[in-house]
This record gives structure tokens, C-alpha cells and sequence, in this order.
């Protein structure tokens, strides 16, 4: 029940097209997706409010991966 969320999500990126946006800025910073997300969530971040976003969906989705 927890994830059903998480599938709607899915839909609406791949009905959007942005499946893989934040992985690409990631590898354009250098970094790995949850490496950049770190970055991107810690105090003083600069980033736009829609990559604060996409950091903060990565990093659920990478912690309901691990199980």
C-alpha cells in the first residue's frame, strides 16, 4: 500500500518524460545520483526548488530500493 504512491509517480515522470532528469544532472556534476542529492539537500544549497525536489524523490525511491 506504501509504494502505490510511488507507482503513480513513476507514471507521471514516464508520461512527462523525465525519467532519468536527475540522474543526468547528477552525471553532468560528476557525481552519483545519491551523492548529488547530498549535495543538493544540504543547508545553503543554491539549487533551483525543482532539483531540491528531484534530490528529495531520489533519495526515497534509492531508500525503499535497499529495502
Amino acid at each position: 500500500m506504501a509504494r502505490k504512491w510511488m507507482q503513480g509517480v513513476k507514471q507521471e515522470m514516464e508520461r512527462r518524460g523525465t525519467v532519468g532528469a536527475f540522474a543526468a544532472q547528477a552525471k553532468r556534476a560528476g557525481m552519483g545520483v545519491l551523492e548529488y542529492a547530498r549535495k543538493v539537500l544540504k543547508q545553503g544549497s543554491r539549487a533551483s526548488t525543482k532539483t531540491k525536489r528531484r534530490a528529495s524523490l531520489a533519495r526515497t525511491f534509492a531508500r525503499y530500493r535497499r529495502g
